[in-house]
This record gives C-alpha cells, structure tokens and sequence, in this order.
C-alpha cells in the first residue's frame, strides 16, 4: 500500500511522540530495583566517603537502594571496567574522578576507553591538593623552593602516593612547569608518604587538603602553594602555584558515569538528583571538611570537562613518558 507524505508525517509524529511518551515513563519509573555504584578505591578513603555519601541521598531521593561495591585494583580500572561493559539501564554506575582521566593514557591495553564508552552524569566535588615541606627544609616560599631545587639538582626528595597517584601526576605538571629536577620517592598511598614526610625521611610532596592540612595548621609541615588556579579559602595566606608558575592548575573532580548509551531520562533523573544533593546543607559542610569545593554540572558540561582533563593529562604523561607499574 502506497503511503502518501501526509500519512508519512502523519506517522513519524505519532512514533516521536511515543519515544517521547516512552521515555517520560521510563523516567517516572526509574529506579526500579537497587542500583549500584561502583568505586574503584577500597573502604575507608576520601573517594568511598563520596560514594556512600551521595549513595545515601540518592536511595533517600529516589526510593530505592543505591549500594556501594568497592572494586579496588589497577588504579580504578577494574571498577571501570565493571561498568562500561554493564547494561546501560542506569543500575550500574561508577564514582568517577580525574583518576580515569589520566589512566586512559597511564595504561596501556584497556578494555575500554573512558571517553567513548561512558555516558557523564554529573560532578560532586572538585579538590586540590597542598604543595608542602618538611620544616627542616630553609625554603619559605614557593619561589626559593624552586630556585633551591634548580641550585641543588637531584637533591631535594618529592614523595608521591605511588606511580599515577594524584600527587604524582601533580607534581609531574609542576615539573615540567617549572623545569626542577627532583627526586621522586613514590610510596604505596598516601598514609605512608605523609608518615615519612613527617619524619624528615622526604623533603616535599604534594598531598591533598585531607591528608596534608592538618598537619599545616598544627606547624609539623609548611604549606609552600595550592594545585587550584586560585588560593583556597581554608588557607588565605597561602599562594596558588599559578602565582609563580603561570597556567599550573591541578585538581581531582569526583562524579558519577553510567554505560554509554544510558537512557537520557535516566541520565537527567540522576543529575538533577545529585545536583540538589549539592545544595543540601550537609552534603555542602561535609565536602567543606574533605577539603574540597561542590561542583555542580549538567551532563554536557561533565563532558567537556572529561575532554578537556583527559587531553591535559595525556599530555603531561606523553612528556613525562611516565607507565603505570
């Protein structure tokens, strides 16, 4: 039967208008069952205290369990490997941070590949980290530590959380920012990196607000700069590195990513709930104590923002011909 163009439009109408129809339905009945986030970190760390801390307002908000699975190894790639081959249903997330970003370049032979085969929900948090020292090192600011490292090559210790921690990646930036050429002592995570900074065993490192601020405020370490592009309020006096070493910016965001192909409804149900979960005054004061500032984004914007992270890393890695161990 011949189908004239009025019927074809006719049609076409009334199918988009179903997908529409469809789609709103899927969206009302989402979440069905139990969801699972999946995080890439064992128990206890700052990256689990975000899972289960936006896990807990999700099965509030949306009136089903969301659960924690820790899936530790590799980096985060065992976890992110769980979800990108998971059912794009929405039932199967992962706690992502600029870890993924940079491990995409890190390791070689993924089973996956982090821009192509996730779906970007939205952010929670963006932190930086502390550039600081052993007091017994003379340098009080940032500008005499670099002129003391250039004067004294190789001498002076950088520790590190291990080979791709944040620290690391964040003094490799630093590096090549600022040419200095220091000595890497990468431990097995943070804990034992601050323990021997403590001790006088390393000279420098870069930490986060959480493992490193304390120590500041109480005088056992001196904090020399911030990785953030602009100094942080819980430390006024203390300059960004971007002062003295124009375009340093290193920062870690923490979100949720579901499977390519995700359903859009889904997608948005997920994000506008976790954005409403950055204006609850709790989640705001928690985030505050991690160290760390909210960030709030729609789907599109998480996107970009793992474009850009992932090609700014890759670049720092390529230069620093640095692999995963």
């Amino acid at each position: 039967m011949a189908v004239t163009r009025r019927r074809f439009l006719h049609l076409a109408t009334s199918a988009g208008a179903f997908a529409t129809v469809l789609g709103q339905a899927r969206a009302q009945s989402y979440p069905a069952r139990p969801a699972r986030i999946i995080s890439g970190f064992p128990p206890g760390g700052i990256n689990d205290t975000y899972a289960r801390l936006f896990a807990a307002y999700l099965s509030e908000h949306l009136g089903q369990q969301f659960i924690v699975e820790n899936r530790a190894g590799a980096g985060g790639n065992l976890a992110a490997e769980v979800v990108a081959k998971s059912a794009p249903d929405g039932y199967t997330l992962l706690l992502t941070t600029s870890a993924d970003a940079w491990n995409a370049t890190l390791y070689n032979n993924l089973n996956f590949d982090y821009v192509r085969d996730f779906t970007p929900v939205a952010t929670m948090s963006r932190g930086a980290g502390i550039l600081v020292v052993h007091p017994s090192l003379p340098d009080k600011t940032l500008a005499e530590f670099i002129a003391d490292a250039k004067a004294h090559p190789g001498k002076i210790s950088m520790a590190s959380a291990g080979i791709g921690s944040a620290p690391h990646m964040f003094w490799e930036l630093f590096r090549s920012l600022s040419g200095v050429d220091l000595v890497h002592v990468p431990y097995h995570g943070g804990g034992p990196a601050v323990v021997d900074l403590l001790a006088g065993q390393v000279q420098s490192y870069m930490g986060t607000f959480a493992s490193s601020l304390e120590h500041v405020k109480a005088g056992r370490l001196r904090a020399l700069g911030v990785t953030s592009a602009t100094r942080a309020a819980v430390l006024p006096d203390v300059p960004a590195i971007a002062e003295v070493l124009p375009g340093y910016e290193a920062t870690i965001y923490v979100g949720i990513t579901a499977p390519r192909g995700t359903p859009k409804e889904v997608v948005a149900t997920l994000s506008d709930t976790i954005n409403q979960a950055l204006n609850d005054a709790t989640i705001k004061k928690r985030i505050a104590d991690l160290g760390d500032m909210t960030l709030a984004t729609s789907p599109a914007e998480f996107a970009k923002l793992v474009d850009e992270e992932t090609a700014k890393w890759a670049k720092v890695i390529r230069v620093a011909n640095i692999r995963a161990e």
